[in-house]
């Protein structure tokens, strides 16, 4: 008698793993550990690049300088500007994303709405941060209407930091309030409609449900906006430096900081080949980006997820 063939499902998934595993040792883990490694080796000496084994010397002297570390600025630039562009962009999309599932509005052409909204997510930031600047620039059309009301100087409206600030941050919410209005939609989607059925039949309110249905249930995916908005936030970098060259500078630690420098921005200075060519310097804020990132994103995991089994308790 012939034996009948097993097929071995995990031999196979496991096969299908192996490119993943590929791409995560050589593109992300090794890369790591080599940032790793250059912070605690590299630095740079008399205007050359040398091998030295110099500990925590990087950090030291740049990230905890006693004289102000350039580095924090960067990061405080960062945090702000993600913070202003989220906390609106979290809230529109919240409103849209209930208006559009909500079965009572019925309301037409929702498809082209949506399109509409998450259009700016397509179009690269790049195309984009011309568009805006073009517009806000000193002869830009938007700065001439300013300046014709005594609203800025002969300087430009981009001459003053916090106004950069303040673009830079609206771009970053006009470009990914409709991504996250698509994925909040799909949360609301996947909530049982009885539940919503059974809330009608007890008399609940459109907002009751709201609040007591649909912003329990939607946690774990607006836990996943939050910590996923804020990795993306601290690695903030091609709209900022499209803005960079102009910007009012403040002095930190004996360097130059731009008013609108991030954190990564401030990482490729010192990798790209030239007389700020520091790849330890580089390595270190890199780490400390890294550590800083890690950081933020277990606090708000852990936050979030806490304040959801108390409420399922």
């Amino acid at each position: 008698m012939k034996k009948n063939k097993t097929v071995e499902y995990g031999k196979y998934g496991l096969m299908f793993l192996i490119p993943f595993f590929l791409v995560f040792l050589i593109f992300q883990l090794y890369p790591l550990i080599y940032t790793f490694y250059n912070s605690l080796v590299y630095s740079a000496k008399n205007g050359r690049y040398v091998t030295t084994s110099v500990g925590l010397g990087n950090f030291t002297n740049y990230v905890f300088a006693k004289t102000g570390s350039e580095f924090w600025q960067a990061l405080a630039i960062t945090v702000v500007l993600w913070i202003v562009n989220f906390i609106p962009q979290i809230l529109l999309a919240l409103v849209l994303a209930a208006w559009f599932t909500d079965i009572k509005v019925k309301l037409k052409g929702q498809g082209a709405f949506k399109v509409i909204m998450y259009m700016p997510n397509i179009i690269t930031a790049a195309t984009i941060a011309v568009l805006f600047y073009s517009m806000f620039e000193v002869q830009g059309p938007i700065t001439s209407l300013f300046r014709s009301w005594g609203w800025c100087d002969d300087g430009g409206i981009l001459n003053h930091g916090w106004a950069s600030l303040i673009i830079i941050a609206f771009i970053q919410f006009w470009m990914w309030y409709g991504n996250t209005m698509i994925v909040l939609c799909a949360g609301i989607l996947g909530i049982n409609p009885s539940l919503y059925e059974a809330a009608s039949v007890d008399g609940a309110t459109s907002k009751q449900q709201f609040f007591k249905i649909t912003l329990p249930l939607l946690k774990p995916i607006l836990q996943y906006t939050l910590v996923t908005s804020a990795i993306g936030g601290l690695q903030m970098y091609d709209i900022p430096q499209l803005f960079n060259e102009g910007n009012p500078v403040v002095r930190v630690g004996g360097s130059d900081v731009n008013s609108t420098t991030t954190v990564v921005m401030l990482i490729k200075k010192y990798v790209s080949a030239g007389p700020t060519q520091d790849y330890g310097k580089a390595a270190a804020y890199s780490v400390m980006l890294f550590a800083f990132t890690l950081i933020i994103s277990l606090l708000f995991y852990k936050l979030t997820s806490e304040k959801t089994a108390k409420q399922g308790k």
